[in-house]
């Protein structure tokens, strides 16, 4: 397969492990531009290239909102700079999200264990003053 070949919408959902209802859906947010021939959907090597990127944005917790302005920055005529430190500050913000949220679980695994202790404590005692009053 070269580069500038199209692909069909079952190709794009076998090489990216989406479905076609994905596609469709990127398409309707004018994430993806395919090329139309009757009702059959051919992607571009930009296609492949912008769901790459959507995909992974999603990934990382980006809002759809979010990566569609990235993606429009590609076309600012400076090397990506725009894109490149716009991309940078939304993932610096979701980096520290992500760790607050991890902190938070971690916090809440930390109390479930103690309460999970604190319970096999009391099943236990339970268990041996059952015995003791038989």
């Amino acid at each position: 397969m070269t580069d500038e070949r199209l692909m069909t919408i079952r190709e794009m959902c076998e090489a990216f492990d989406v479905t076609p209802r994905t596609l469709r859906f990127y398409e309707s947010k004018e994430l993806l531009f395919p090329v139309r021939e009757g009702q059959k959907r051919l992607f571009t090597k930009r296609d492949r290239a912008r769901l790459k990127l959507i995909l992974r944005g999603k990934r990382f917790g980006f809002s759809l909102e979010e990566i569609r302005q990235l993606l429009d920055l590609y076309h600012m005529g400076d090397q990506q700079q725009t894109q490149l430190q716009k991309t940078y500050e939304i993932a610096r913000d979701r980096l520290s999200d992500m760790e607050r949220q991890r902190d938070e679980l971690n916090e809440a695994i930390a109390e479930l264990k103690e309460q999970m202790s604190w319970g096999e404590k009391m099943l236990a005692s339970l268990g041996t003053t059952k015995k003791a009053a038989e």
